[in-house]
């Protein structure tokens, strides 16, 4: 017998299919970079989320930001990561969308339970340790791992909307957008010749 009880292999089903959704649309916001940085772009004046309410968008805006601040490069809401999220949702799969809203509004039930207000209307500090305790997986709501996966995947759409800018690109990772080496010079260490 190895002790584990009925309601807890459930928990850990549900914590195992919440995390294949995670990665799911983190893979599809991947997959969908060009195409959702180009229109995102093209509506950059009078840009208006189109899956997302404005408070939804003021949420995603606020998440990417405490997942990817401004340091000496901007923040992922500079570089409009919240935008690419919404384009990205107009073409993931409706039950994905679904969920990712679903997500949002967990999110604002959680936080006025702990805080007594919505998600951005918290005190930054708030926000921060509400984060922290969804990264480390300490939330004891019967449905948080509904609200870790959609932690999970919020942080990897907005880290593949922020990788795939060209501040992202060039200046955090230094990608100098070579995609060939026309000679490979091999290692260069001494020590290895």
């Amino acid at each position: 017998m190895t002790g584990i009880n009925r309601r807890q292999a459930v928990r850990a089903m549900a914590a195992t299919a919440s995390a294949l959704w995670a990665g799911r649309l983190t893979a599809f916001a991947r997959d969908q970079a060009d195409h959702a940085h180009m229109v995102a772009a093209s509506e950059a004046s009078a840009f208006v989320p189109k899956v997302l309410s404005a408070h939804q968008f003021e949420t995603v805006g606020v998440l990417a930001d405490l997942i990817l601040p401004a340091t000496e490069t901007p923040g992922a809401k500079a570089l409009q990561v919240d935008r690419y999220i919404d384009v990205v949702l107009r073409t993931a799969p409706d039950a994905d969308r679904r969920r990712f809203i679903s997500g949002l509004t967990w999110l604002d039930t959680r936080s006025r339970a702990l805080f007594g207000r919505s998600f951005v209307a918290s005190a930054p500090e708030q926000q921060t340790e509400f984060l922290t305790r969804l990264s480390d997986g300490r939330v004891s709501a019967p449905e948080a791992p509904a609200g870790i996966a959609f932690f999970e995947a919020i942080k990897g759409m907005t880290i593949a909307g922020y990788y795939t800018t060209e501040v992202g690109l060039r200046q955090e990772l230094g990608d100098d957008g070579r995609m060939v080496l026309s000679r490979f010079e091999g290692c260069t260490h001494p020590e290895h010749q």
